[in-house]
């Protein structure tokens, strides 16, 4: 049933903000969705057999909240030139491909090409484990990855970061304070993810949150060794 709730849940969005992009509106729902249940608890993963803490693969980015995602805060949004960017560099699309999709002749040269952790979305996903080159001995044991913000909460508004470790990685982010004094403006900012030891196994997770006085902005992050 998730589909058509979150159908729906889009749809109201829309309605409100017919301005956001599809991204934007993919963005203020899972920035907001909720990863307790009504106790306080972690949310379950019922196929775990044990009712464990359900993962990022689980649950994905948390249990949506239409109220809250109709206020988000910030929004992560994504033009339709770096998704031809990120089907060029990032899914390694054909040009023949590529061009399918947006309608209209693409050469992959000519546009910039972004790899599938550097798109805008609202969550980090990277791999500290085997690099293409690790046939010569090459580990990618760092990644730093870059995401923009838009302001679509209070004009004048200051988020503070604050971040929950993936297990076996250190993260570090740059700058720890967005500042904003208009609406729709833009902030950048980058995340460096560095192995931090032996790897506590194939995966790992945690969370990024943007933190102001009245909005909280999460994205999950997932690290693959």
């Amino acid at each position: 049933m998730a589909t058509p709730h979150l159908a729906g849940v889009a749809a109201l969005l829309n309605s409100s903000h017919p301005d956001w992009s599809p991204a934007a509106i993919k963005s203020a729902i899972m920035t907001t969705a909720h990863t307790v249940d009504r106790e306080g608890k972690p949310i379950a993963d019922e196929a775990s057999g044990n009712m464990d803490p359900a993962s990022v693969f689980a649950m994905g980015a948390g249990h949506v909240d239409p109220s809250k995602a109709n206020d988000p805060g910030l929004i992560y949004d994504i033009k339709p030139e770096e998704y031809i960017g990120y089907l060029c560099g990032g899914l390694k699309y054909s040009e023949s491909q590529v061009s399918g999709v947006a309608g209209r002749r693409i050469q992959c040269s000519a546009v910039k090409n972004i790899a599938a952790d550097q798109l805008n979305l609202p969550s980090i996903s990277v791999n500290l484990g085997k690099s293409p080159l690790h046939k010569l001995g090459v580990t990618s044991s760092n990644r730093t990855v870059s995401r923009t913000v838009t302001n679509v909460g209070e004009a004048n508004s200051v988020f503070s970061v604050k971040v929950d470790e993936p297990e076996g990685v250190s993260v570090k982010v740059t700058p720890q304070m967005l500042q904003f004094s208009s609406l729709n403006e833009e902030k950048s900012y980058t995340v460096e993810l560095s192995a931090d030891g032996k790897p506590p196994g194939k995966y790992s997770e945690g969370q990024l949150r943007w933190i102001s006085n009245k909005h909280v902005v999460r994205s999950p992050i997932s690290v693959t060794f």
